[in-house]
Formats: structure tokens, sequence, C-alpha cells
């Protein structure tokens, strides 16, 4: 095995990748499918990081969609077979009459924790404004919050099972566009990717509501680089595509914007 501490250098979530990295070496001694919790955004890369220095191990990762952002990772010994049917994921439907008190996903999350149960326990939450939501859990909370979850903001709701085929997934729109710019400041490629003034930008960087691979980036002349995906809160994604040098020693850079 490789050094605990080694394997944690520069880590940040360093309590959950060390759980995970039990989980790895648990696999390896039981040759069994270890599948951990829901792990965040930016658990995922580091984890995924942390295990690739394993080469008795490999991992497939799985959150119910394409898109999802809060995914469980199942891991097993190099020789065993692995896919994602092997995550255990359920998806509840929420249903109740929200016209005149409409939930947010805080106010659904707060109900499901409210119930007594963990973060980690759960994945994504859909939204459906005025018809409830969708919410994806560890299977083993299904009962629970069918008995549990009976109210959310001042709204009465039916927690049910349903498929996980049955989850009502909206595609993003993107928009691609090409921007010039003298250098390869946040701040510079956010207000052209999002459309937003370079003073604006600047103030929702400094009150932190921009991330940068799923973390919190409060300096304005933070360096991007191709591949690096900047989120904002309630306006979408901007991922930075290929960039090169004009003539005149500018950055011309490909971006996408998911909305």
């Amino acid at each position: 095995m490789l050094p605990r501490e080694e394997l944690l250098k520069g880590i940040e979530n360093r309590d959950s990748i060390a759980r995970v990295i039990d989980q790895a070496e648990q696999a390896i001694k039981t040759w069994e499918v270890v599948v951990t919790d829901f792990l965040s955004p930016p658990e995922l890369p580091e984890i995924q990081r942390v295990l690739s220095r394993f080469t008795d191990v490999h991992l497939v990762a799985w959150g119910g969609y394409p898109q999802a952002e809060r995914q469980r990772v199942a891991i097993a010994r190099s020789e065993l077979p692995l896919d994602k049917s092997q995550v255990a994921i359920t998806a509840l439907e929420v249903v109740g009459n929200f016209l005149f008190d409409t939930a947010t996903h805080r106010d659904f999350l707060g109900a499901m924790l409210g119930t007594g149960i963990v973060r980690e326990k759960t994945g994504d939450i859909i939204v459906f404004g005025e018809r409830g939501a969708q919410v994806i859990v560890v299977p083993e909370l299904t009962e629970f919050l069918e008995m549990s979850l009976k109210q959310v903001r001042s709204v009465p709701v039916k927690t049910q099972a349903i498929d996980i085929n049955e989850l009502k997934i909206r595609e993003p729109k993107k928009k691609e566009l090409t921007t010039v710019e003298a250098s390869l400041r946040l701040d510079a490629i956010a207000s052209a990717g999002f459309g937003i003034s370079r003073s604006k930008m600047v103030n929702l960087i400094d009150s932190g509501n921009v991330r940068v691979n799923w973390k919190e980036i409060t300096r304005a002349s933070s360096q991007l680089k191709s591949g690096d995906l900047i989120a904002i809160t309630g306006k979408g994604r901007l991922e930075v595509g290929e960039i090169t040098v004009t003539k005149k020693d500018r950055y011309r850079m490909q971006l996408t914007r998911y909305m």
C-alpha cells in the first residue's frame, strides 16, 4: 500500500478521501465491489487522482444520469468486471402543490436532512417548480424517506420510489462562442463567457459566488487553462476549450456555456 500521508498530500477533502482509501484497501483485501457514499463535485476528481495510484483497483462513478453532480463510486480489484449497474442508487419522487409556496433545491434538501439523514446519503435533487422534485438517494433510505418525508416548507408531500429511468432530466442548453482576451485572468474570461461586465464579475468573485473546477475562487486574477470549468451560482457553467495565441500575443479561446 502507498503511505496514507503521501496519498493525502495536497488534498482538500482529507476526511472523505481518507474514507475512500480505506474502502479501496477493503476492496483489494476482500475481492468485493465496495461502493462509497455520494461524493460532491470537488471530491470526485481528488478521489480519481488518488485511486489512480492504486494499481490493484479500478473504479466507476455514477449518480443516476450522465450530468449528475453528486455521484457514488464503485471500487473493485482490477481483475473484476465493473460497471455503473453495480453503483446502487434509488430515485424518489416528492410530489406536492407548490403553486403558492415555491420550494427550492435548498428547501427539499433541508426537509430531507430534517428527517435525520446525512448529506452523504443523498445525490442530486431535480426540482420541478410547482410540482415538486425528484431526488436520488442510497437504496437503504427508500422506505425511511417514504414514511418520514411528509412536508417541504408549508406543503404536504407524498414521497414514493420511482424507477431510475423515470428521472425527468433536462438536457442543458449550451452556447459555443469565441473570445480574444489580453490575459487568461478569471474575471476577463468569465466576463466574456457569461456576458457580464468586468466589474460585476469581480464582485461575484469577491463574494464567493464563483467556482473553478468546483473550488471556490475569490481572486479575480486567477489564471485559467484549457479544460477549466467555471460555475457561477444561478448562472450556469462555462467550459474553457482550446486556447491559441494570436500574432499580437493575445489569447483566442473557445468557450462553451451551459445554461
